[in-house]
Protein backbone atom coordinates (compact mmCIF):
# COMPACT_ATOMS: atom_id res chain seq x y z
CA UNK A 1 0.00 0.00 0.00
CA UNK A 2 1.53 3.26 -0.87
CA UNK A 3 0.29 6.10 0.66
CA UNK A 4 1.72 10.19 1.64
CA UNK A 5 3.05 10.10 5.07
CA UNK A 6 1.29 11.14 8.19
CA UNK A 7 2.92 12.45 10.92
CA UNK A 8 2.58 9.42 13.13
CA UNK A 9 5.19 7.36 10.56
CA UNK A 10 7.85 9.21 11.83
CA UNK A 11 9.39 6.66 13.67
CA UNK A 12 9.04 3.90 11.76
CA UNK A 13 10.54 5.94 8.72
CA UNK A 14 13.40 7.14 11.02
CA UNK A 15 13.94 3.45 12.01
CA UNK A 16 14.07 2.00 8.52
CA UNK A 17 16.69 4.83 7.70
CA UNK A 18 18.95 4.66 10.38
CA UNK A 19 19.36 1.16 9.89
CA UNK A 20 20.10 1.32 6.60
CA UNK A 21 22.58 4.07 6.40
CA UNK A 22 25.56 1.88 4.92
CA UNK A 23 23.17 0.69 2.48
CA UNK A 24 21.18 4.01 1.56
CA UNK A 25 24.89 6.03 1.62
CA UNK A 26 25.84 6.20 -2.27
CA UNK A 27 21.81 6.18 -3.56
CA UNK A 28 20.32 8.59 -0.99
CA UNK A 29 22.49 10.85 1.24
CA UNK A 30 20.61 13.87 0.98
CA UNK A 31 17.82 11.96 2.50
CA UNK A 32 20.26 10.65 5.16
CA UNK A 33 21.81 14.19 6.04
CA UNK A 34 18.10 14.97 6.65
CA UNK A 35 17.06 12.35 8.83
CA UNK A 36 20.16 12.51 11.60
CA UNK A 37 17.27 11.53 14.41
CA UNK A 38 13.81 11.12 15.23
CA UNK A 39 12.84 14.96 15.58
CA UNK A 40 14.47 15.37 12.12
CA UNK A 41 12.47 12.58 10.77
CA UNK A 42 9.02 14.75 12.46
CA UNK A 43 10.30 17.94 10.29
CA UNK A 44 11.37 15.60 7.07
CA UNK A 45 7.55 14.50 7.03
CA UNK A 46 6.14 17.82 7.29
CA UNK A 47 8.35 19.26 4.58
CA UNK A 48 7.50 16.20 2.51
CA UNK A 49 3.80 17.41 2.92
CA UNK A 50 4.17 20.83 2.39
CA UNK A 51 6.04 19.49 -1.31
CA UNK A 52 2.67 17.42 -1.87
CA UNK A 53 0.82 20.16 -1.63
CA UNK A 54 2.71 22.34 -4.00
CA UNK A 55 3.21 19.78 -6.34
CA UNK A 56 7.27 20.07 -6.22
CA UNK A 57 7.44 16.41 -4.91
CA UNK A 58 5.56 13.73 -4.06
CA UNK A 59 6.48 11.24 -1.33
CA UNK A 60 4.89 8.32 -0.31
CA UNK A 61 5.61 5.10 1.94
CA UNK A 62 5.32 2.02 1.34
CA UNK A 63 3.40 0.06 3.71
CA UNK A 64 2.28 -4.00 3.97
CA UNK A 65 -1.21 -4.16 3.21
CA UNK A 66 -1.92 -6.72 5.67
CA UNK A 67 0.51 -5.98 8.54
CA UNK A 68 0.83 -2.78 8.07
CA UNK A 69 4.10 -2.63 8.41
CA UNK A 70 6.32 0.14 7.11
CA UNK A 71 8.81 -1.63 4.29
CA UNK A 72 10.07 1.78 2.43
CA UNK A 73 9.87 4.88 0.29
CA UNK A 74 9.33 6.10 -3.44
CA UNK A 75 9.34 9.01 -4.52
CA UNK A 76 8.33 11.25 -8.07
CA UNK A 77 9.70 14.25 -8.47
CA UNK A 78 8.41 16.57 -11.55
CA UNK A 79 11.38 18.12 -13.86
CA UNK A 80 11.51 19.73 -16.70
CA UNK A 81 9.80 18.95 -20.34
CA UNK A 82 7.41 16.72 -18.95
CA UNK A 83 9.66 14.15 -17.45
CA UNK A 84 9.75 13.19 -13.73
CA UNK A 85 11.85 11.09 -11.82
CA UNK A 86 11.21 8.47 -9.41
CA UNK A 87 13.54 7.03 -6.63
CA UNK A 88 12.93 4.29 -4.25
CA UNK A 89 14.17 2.16 -1.51
CA UNK A 90 13.35 -0.54 0.71
CA UNK A 91 14.35 -2.04 4.37
CA UNK A 92 16.68 -4.70 4.08
CA UNK A 93 14.36 -7.47 5.12
CA UNK A 94 11.30 -5.97 2.65
CA UNK A 95 13.94 -6.89 -0.38
CA UNK A 96 13.29 -9.83 -2.98
CA UNK A 97 9.35 -10.06 -1.86
CA UNK A 98 8.28 -7.45 -5.41
CA UNK A 99 7.65 -4.74 -3.17
CA UNK A 100 9.39 -2.85 -5.40
CA UNK A 101 7.53 -3.44 -8.42
CA UNK A 102 4.29 -3.15 -7.09
CA UNK A 103 5.28 -0.18 -6.06
CA UNK A 104 6.40 1.38 -8.69
CA UNK A 105 3.80 0.08 -10.72
CA UNK A 106 1.23 1.82 -9.05
CA UNK A 107 3.72 5.44 -8.94
CA UNK A 108 4.01 5.26 -12.56
CA UNK A 109 0.35 5.22 -12.83
CA UNK A 110 0.19 7.97 -10.86
CA UNK A 111 2.65 9.90 -12.94
CA UNK A 112 1.34 9.74 -15.91
CA UNK A 113 -1.71 10.56 -14.53
CA UNK A 114 -3.43 14.25 -13.08
CA UNK A 115 -1.35 16.03 -11.34
CA UNK A 116 2.03 15.09 -12.51
CA UNK A 117 1.37 14.23 -16.46
CA UNK A 118 4.67 13.01 -16.94
CA UNK A 119 5.24 12.24 -21.15
CA UNK A 120 8.57 10.34 -19.56
CA UNK A 121 9.34 8.38 -16.45
CA UNK A 122 13.26 8.30 -15.16
CA UNK A 123 14.81 6.18 -12.89
CA UNK A 124 18.94 6.09 -12.33
CA UNK A 125 20.44 3.57 -10.78
CA UNK A 126 23.75 2.47 -10.37
CA UNK A 127 25.54 -0.50 -12.52
CA UNK A 128 25.82 -2.79 -10.15
CA UNK A 129 21.96 -2.94 -8.60
CA UNK A 130 21.29 -5.86 -10.79
CA UNK A 131 17.81 -5.81 -9.01
CA UNK A 132 16.79 -2.47 -9.53
CA UNK A 133 17.28 -2.90 -13.44
CA UNK A 134 15.38 -5.74 -13.15
CA UNK A 135 12.32 -4.21 -11.09
CA UNK A 136 12.53 -0.92 -14.34
CA UNK A 137 12.56 -3.28 -17.06
CA UNK A 138 10.05 -5.55 -15.87
CA UNK A 139 7.83 -2.47 -15.79
CA UNK A 140 8.50 -1.53 -19.13
CA UNK A 141 12.17 1.03 -18.46
CA UNK A 142 14.52 0.80 -20.99
CA UNK A 143 17.75 1.43 -20.90
CA UNK A 144 19.32 4.91 -22.21
CA UNK A 145 22.43 6.84 -22.44
CA UNK A 146 21.82 10.06 -20.37
CA UNK A 147 22.47 13.40 -22.39
CA UNK A 148 25.80 14.69 -21.63
CA UNK A 149 26.64 18.72 -22.16
CA UNK A 150 29.00 18.80 -24.79
CA UNK A 151 31.70 20.78 -23.30
CA UNK A 152 32.95 23.96 -24.92
CA UNK A 153 35.32 23.71 -27.35
CA UNK A 154 37.87 26.37 -25.72
CA UNK A 155 37.81 23.85 -22.59
CA UNK A 156 41.17 22.84 -21.85
CA UNK A 157 41.29 19.89 -19.17
CA UNK A 158 43.91 18.93 -17.17
CA UNK A 159 44.41 16.51 -14.21
CA UNK A 160 44.43 19.16 -11.95
CA UNK A 161 40.41 19.56 -12.79
CA UNK A 162 40.00 15.70 -13.12
CA UNK A 163 37.10 14.44 -10.24
CA UNK A 164 37.67 11.27 -8.48
CA UNK A 165 36.50 8.17 -10.27
CA UNK A 166 32.71 7.15 -9.61
CA UNK A 167 30.51 4.43 -9.58
CA UNK A 168 28.30 3.91 -13.02
CA UNK A 169 24.55 5.72 -13.32
CA UNK A 170 22.40 4.21 -15.22
CA UNK A 171 19.46 5.95 -16.70
CA UNK A 172 16.21 3.83 -17.25
CA UNK A 173 13.07 5.84 -19.32
CA UNK A 174 9.66 4.92 -19.56
CA UNK A 175 7.14 7.13 -21.65
CA UNK A 176 3.55 7.38 -21.68
CA UNK A 177 3.26 6.09 -24.91
CA UNK A 178 5.00 3.12 -23.76
CA UNK A 179 1.33 2.04 -22.11
CA UNK A 180 1.28 -0.16 -19.07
Amino acid sequence: MLRPYEPADAPAFYTVLDQSRGRLRASFPDRLRAVPTLAAAHIQLATFAHDWRTGRFYVMGIWHRETHEYLGDICLMPQRNGQAEIGYYLAAEAEGHGYAREALAAVCAFGFEAPVAAERLLIRCFADNLRAQAVARHLGFSLQQPEQPEAPRWLRLSFWDSQLPQADILHFVRTRDAGS
